[in-house]
């Protein structure tokens, strides 16, 4: 039973949503704040861990709105 969604750092997943018009907008301990300036507005927290769990990457993509393709594209 393997998941689709890769384990990857803060960093490898930023730089693939940055692509996406993402940017922090704030920043709170090791949590930081991402944000698009479209409309609708998308935002999404992300723990800057040395990795990021499975699940928590399903629950940001889903909070920014893309799926896990389009994701695994941008990377």
């Amino acid at each position: 039973m393997g998941s689709k969604y890769p384990i990857l750092t803060p960093n490898e997943i930023l730089r693939a949503l940055s692509k996406l018009g993402f940017q922090k907008v704030a920043q709170k301990g090791s949590h930081a704040k991402y944000k698009t300036d479209t409309v609708p507005v998308k935002t999404f927290i992300i723990p800057m861990h040395s990795e990021i769990a499975r699940g928590t990457l399903k629950s940001i993509l889903d909070q920014a709105g893309i799926s896990l393709d389009e994701f695994l594209d941008l990377l």
